[in-house]
């Protein structure tokens, strides 16, 4: 199938017929997010499907039309380390069809088994190559081998129907009178955010939709910009679930028409800080990718929302806590609450004593390393200090000065950053 459209009656349709598998995910209003903004900030909450992530939706659409066209005897095969995976294993199980998941060797344990425990006896996991483009090679050769399907991430036609259910949901869910002043919807390979569209296309104004994507993985956004599929050089894979290196054919003919100034493109490191927020205050368990539209709130600023009805598309928290020291500590330093500084100190007693009294009382040290001796008389040490607010190394560094402190701020710097901290 070549089409992008999706029609309101199909998509009806596809979601009555995925009341059977799993109950609609809630949209909640948030408390805290909407007296931030003064807004009404709605959360429709995908984390809290069966498989923690909207991905369920397309899967089982795809393989309930493929099984309803005679498809039922065949294998069916899709390559992915992710949400993917584990919508396709579960929607395997529930169809009682067999399904092989194609995973890159380097897939962490953790998410193998979760996809092993969602497909039960019904699913086998190979595991192919070192990066997802060998890992897709196979599955797709291996498709070719046994005469099975191929279940596509985001680039079909019955996968982003699968995916607009979520947008009927969110119809039917907000209060009566209430439309969306505006849908922030993170993007990867554009499953979700074709069919959402599509579907809203009466409901919401073109100008009121909001795409999100990582500053590292703008695939959307530079296809806008060239006005067609653009195929990325380079992704940073840190916000996996939307780590995509191009944007789907059939979902960027469904998107093209919109601005790239729609695309919002937000850092990594302020989606730390979204996925810390929604963990201390609200309990809210968030993977990078689903933390993508909430981010994009402080983005738009206050300014800009107060008084609108936002719905924001959480669209999954799959979160491997194994990643949370990370998390913390780019939050913190994108928060201006951390830094790491190279100290060049002389080489007397005393000499750290000084250097200890420059610190405020809000100031904590949470790294000290010696590095080497730079000179006969003085030593290099490399620093990593915590504070409570912003303001206060702006406090510390102006008493580095006044002592004719040696220092260099490491704390931005991505090469010196990435080899010692």
């Amino acid at each position: 199938m070549n089409r992008a459209d999706v029609t309101k009656a199909d998509v009806d349709k596809a979601k009555a017929a995925m009341r059977a598998i799993f109950p609609e995910t809630p949209l909640q209003m948030n408390e805290h997010l909407s007296r931030r903004y003064g807004a009404e900030i709605w959360l429709k909450r995908e984390d809290l499907s069966p498989v923690r992530s909207y991905k369920i939706r397309g899967a089982f659409n795809f393989l309930r039309k493929a099984i309803a066209a005679g498809a039922g005897g065949t294998t069916f095969v899709c390559a992915s380390a992710g949400n993917h995976a584990q919508g396709f294993a579960f929607v395997c199980r529930h169809f009682e069809v067999p399904g092989v998941v194609f995973m890159p060797v380097t897939t962490p344990q953790q998410k193998i088994d979760k996809t092993r425990m969602f497909g039960g006896e019904f699913i086998t996991i190979r595991l192919i190559g070192d990066i997802f483009d060998q890992c897709y090679a196979a599955a797709r050769a291996h498709v070719e081998e046994i005469g099975g399907v191929m279940v596509p991430p985001f680039d079909d036609a019955d996968i982003i129907e699968g995916q607009a259910t979520v947008a009927a949901e969110i119809v039917e869910q907000l209060p009566d009178g209430t439309t969306a002043d505006l849908v922030i919807m993170p993007v990867g390979g554009g499953g979700l955010s074709s069919g959402m569209t599509g579907y809203l296309d009466r409901i919401v104004a073109p100008e009121n939709f909001v795409f999100t994507e990582p500053e590292g993985a703008p695939s959307l956004k530079k296809s806008l910009e060239a006005g067609e599929p653009v195929t990325l050089a380079k992704v940073d894979n840190f916000v996996d679930g939307a780590a995509v290196a191009r944007i789907g054919d059939l979902n960027f003919k469904a998107l093209k028409r919109f601005s790239p100034d729609q695309v919002l493109l937000l850092p990594e490191n302020a989606i730390c800080v979204t996925i810390t927020d929604m963990l201390n205050v609200e309990g809210v368990v968030l993977e990078p990718a689903g933390a993508l539209s909430i981010t994009a709130l402080e983005a738009l600023g206050r300014e800009k929302l107060a008084g609108k009805t936002v719905v924001c598309v959480v669209s999954g928290g799959n979160f491997d806590f194994e990643r949370l020291p990370d998390v913390k500590e780019r939050a913190m330093r994108y928060s201006g609450l951390k830094k790491y500084f190279i100290l060049r100190l002389p080489q007397r007693p005393g000499a750290l004593r000084d250097f200890l009294n420059l610190l405020g009382p809000e100031d904590d040290i949470a790294r000290f390393e010696y590095l080497k001796k730079s000179a006969r008389n003085f030593g290099s040490i490399l620093i990593g200090i915590e504070t409570t607010r912003p303001e206060n190394f702006a406090a510390l560094v102006e008493r580095f000065d006044a002592a004719n402190m040696g220092y260099q701020d490491i704390t931005e710097n991505d090469i010196l950053a990435s080899l010692i901290i």
